[in-house]
């Protein structure tokens, strides 16, 4: 057994911005790749993504090494980036700390080799000093390489898809020293070269390797169907390596290494070997396979001018603390590639140390002609591994990724509005499948960071959830023959009658006289009456004082007022008012006994519960227009202030007109200010197809579905999805039983969309609960204490015990 002292053989000679200068004279530009999310990409999108790759690579120059590095890891999850300062989101922090993860990091480097040569023998000490034509500073041919280089660099990061950004020479240095410490952490150690294994500290270590062309089968191709989510009627897709990466669950990097050649030195090259082949007199049967295989590869270049041969190393490092785990990995790894066709080859001794020295980038060029393979190089990038972890965004709400439950952070609100240019969302699920619960989970954080919120809600849903928050939350319940207790026309003092209240005031009353045609004429006729009102009567004022002033005036309101009688008719006014006040059949709706606006002002949560009147149209009509006017005198009062209207369980009642624009003003006005609507259906076809759901629909960018087994294809053609979100849609398994339950569900942001998953805590699932056995306990509970957070420990604490 052999030692290596890393320390004492350094490979970095010098460190520029992100330009290594390697002791063994090669140079190194040096990147990390971001990847697309898994399962974010469409068969067209892996497509598009191996365009990329050939695009950016086709032009680079002869002798150009490309060392595409993917380190997997396991860590435990840091959930310190996760806020802690409620009792909700405490439960959240402590739940997912340390879970165990696969952690992706994906590395490009362009090397220029020493003197461009490419023809190494087979074993070259990666350590050896170079002193002769050693590069030490930007010289004309390094200048050369960079600036080709940055042209490959910058097709990528237009494309959109990849990222590639410059490491600095502190990464460069930490990922140096991850590499030849084994990955062990805390503490600095050597390697061990043995027979059986590479051993580094804790760490022992084996590779394997595609090397040569008889490793492969017939074809391969840039993607495949996943087999984990297709089935019979559609295709959800894979990258054709990517079994390799993230989905191979254990502790390895896959290192990728093409060596960029001279296409006319190769055609040549080949020529003369099928020619020898053919004058050979011992042309036997194998002799016939290996030139069937070059003639096939001299036809491609031969018959496409933009052919480019590379010759190509692909391996598989991978590590465990015990060593006899390492066969079961590498069993694992053979499964994977059989899949696909290809036989890998297993190094052992000598050749297992030349390959897991030289996959650091700096060695990179030391391959010889055994340990490469000569392909195309549109067929070399289809053994690239294509996507990374779930991405999470700087702030946003928290769901977890589809691999591992872990927490992932998604911006929802795009302040400023990279994915989206409308915040408005919509939940999509039928009954039973849990959008309530999805909804209280994204409510709940946006709350949480101070999102004014206001749900209106038919179903009561949010309740629990809101008597967290005691002082915080507000909950307006219309109760048969009683009011919500708002009052439109109160105000305080004069100085409240602003141009936009009156603006607001006269809208109301145009919506509640069903005015069809509104005229400027008649705004303005209509204002000039209200503030008639307001200058003649100086306190108590309602829609019943309102009436009963335009009562007694009748006969001398228009001269009075100056208005004309085409644009105010005094009699159609309080025909059609007297329904709202004293003796009208829906007086009760303006009965004042105290405004109740004062209230809601400043409160956080706003939950107007309108339960009871969910089938009567005329009196949610009125109710819509009192909470919009609730809504305008206090939610939008501060436009710099964010805030959420949601609609909850409205299905029905979007059948009415009248109801379903009162939703559309919402809209409409939403986007004057620094807030967003939400609307929860169990199916997009509960919202009529006419003028007004497609304005809904289309001013909503953001859009969640859960599972639904009759299918998703009304939801794909009213929301113009594609094929791949689609695809994602049929992909929704959820799992309810078991240690760790989770509910899968489809979000689309503006373009991009991925299929998440909701696991929470105990105490956030009983926070979230809204019916059945166990909500009821908690309830009970709460009666019993008074307090919720302590009805839901109470409740988690009784559930362990009967464990």
């Amino acid at each position: 057994m052999s030692k290596l002292n890393f320390n004492a053989y350094h490979p970095i000679l010098d460190i520029q911005n992100h330009v290594v200068f390697g002791s063994n004279g090669n140079v190194v530009l040096c990147y990390q790749v971001e990847l697309p999310e898994i399962y974010s990409l469409s068969e067209m999108d892996f497509e598009a993504l191996h365009s990329m790759w050939f695009q950016a690579f086709k032009s680079l120059p002869v002798s150009a090494v490309v060392h595409k590095q993917d380190v997997y890891q396991k860590k435990g999850y840091d959930a310190n980036g996760l806020p802690r300062g409620t009792f909700l989101a405490k439960a959240t922090h402590d739940y997912f700390m340390g879970r165990e993860q696969l952690v992706h990091h994906s590395y490009l480097f362009f090397i220029l080799p020493l003197d461009k040569v490419l023809n190494a023998t087979k074993y070259v000490t990666p350590f050896r000093k170079v002193e002769k034509g050693l590069h030490r500073k930007l010289d004309v041919q390094v200048a050369e390489f960079i600036t080709s280089v940055n042209d490959a660099v910058s097709y990528v990061n237009n494309s959109k898809i990849v990222s590639l950004m410059s490491m600095e020479p502190d990464a460069i240095l930490k990922h140096t020293h991850d590499y030849f410490n084994g990955f062990n952490v805390d503490y600095d150690t050597n390697i061990q070269f043995g027979k059986g294994s590479i051993e580094i500290g804790d760490h022992y270590f084996d590779v394997m390797a595609i090397n040569n062309e008889g490793c492969f089968g017939k074809t391969v191709q840039s993607s495949m169907p996943n087999g984990k989510f297709s089935s019979d009627g559609f295709g959800f897709h894979k990258g054709f390596m990517d079994g390799l990466g993230l989905e191979l669950g254990v502790n390895h990097m896959v290192n990728q290494i093409l060596y960029l050649d001279d296409t006319h030195q190769w055609r040549r090259q080949l020529d003369k070997k099928i020619e020898e082949l053919s004058k050979s007199s011992n042309f036997g049967s194998q002799n016939k396979v290996v030139r069937t295989k070059i003639e096939d590869i001299l036809n491609k270049i031969n018959g496409d001018e933009t052919s480019r041969i590379v010759r190509g190393h692909v391996n598989i490092v991978f590590w465990h603390t015990e060593s006899g785990v390492l066969k079961r990995i590498a069993s694992g790894i053979k499964a994977q590639l059989k899949e696909l066709d290809i036989r890998p080859y297993h190094p052992n001794g000598e050749e297992r140390t030349h390959y897991f020295l030289n996959s650091y980038p700096c060695h990179a060029t030391n391959f010889s002609n055994e340990d490469l393979f000569v392909m195309d190089l549109k067929a070399a990038l289809c053994l690239y591994t294509n996507n990374t972890n779930y991405r999470s965004d700087e702030t946003g709400i928290v769901f977890n990724d589809r691999q591992y439950n872990v927490p992932v952070r998604k911006d929802v609100w795009d302040e400023e509005k990279k994915r989206i240019k409308a915040r408005n969302f919509a939940i999509f699920a039928p009954t039973g499948e849990g959008k309530s619960f999805l909804a209280n989970n994204i409510l709940r954080q946006y709350f949480e960071s101070g999102v004014r919120l206001v749900v209106i809600d038919l179903g009561g849903s949010y309740a629990k959830f809101a008597q967290l928050y005691p002082d915080d939350h507000v909950i307006l319940r219309y109760e048969q023959g009683k009011n919500l207790g708002i009052n439109p026309f109160y105000i305080s003092e004069q100085s409240d009658l602003t141009p936009e209240r009156l603006e607001d005031l006269a809208l109301f009353l145009l919506e509640l006289l069903a005015e069809t045609q509104v005229t400027k004429s008649k705004e303005v006729a209509l204002k000039k009456v209200l503030l008639y009102y307001y200058d003649k009567v100086r306190d108590g004022h309602s829609l019943a004082s309102l009436y009963q002033f335009v009562d007694r005036h009748k006969d001398t309101l228009i001269e009075e007022t100056r208005v004309r009688e085409s644009d105010f008719n005094v009699y159609g006014f309080l025909h059609i008012l007297s329904e709202y006040v004293e003796g009208g059949l829906y007086s009760f709706l303006f009965h004042v006994e105290e405004d109740q606006t004062y209230r809601i002002e400043d409160k956080l949560l706003i939950v107007f519960e309108l339960d009871e009147v969910r089938d009567n149209k005329e009196i949610l009509s009125v109710m819509l227009k009192l909470i919009k006017s609730a809504i305008q005198r206090t939610i939008w009062r501060n436009r710099s202030e964010r805030g959420i209207i949601l609609f909850d369980e409205f299905a029905k009642q979007l059948k009415f007109p009248n109801v379903l624009e009162s939703v559309e003003f919402y809209y409409q006005a939403i986007r004057k200010q620094n807030g967003a609507i939400g609307i929860i259906l169990q199916s997009i076809n509960q919202l009529p197809e006419n003028a007004t759901s497609a304005s809904i629909l289309e001013n909503t960018q953001v859009i969640y579905s859960l599972r639904n087994e009759k299918g998703y294809d009304e939801l794909a053609r009213r929301l113009h999805l594609s094929n791949h979100d689609l695809n994602q849609l049929r992909s929704i398994r959820n799992n309810l039983v078991g240690e760790r339950k989770y509910t899968e569900f489809f979000i689309k942001i503006g373009k991009e969309s991925n299929v998440f998953r909701l696991e929470v805590p105990p105490e956030v699932y009983a926070a979230y609960l809204t019916d059945g056995v166990e909500h009821g306990q908690i309830m009970v509970l709460y009666e019993q204490f008074g307090n919720m957070e302590l009805a839901i420990t109470e409740f988690i604490n009784d559930k362990r015990k009967m464990i």
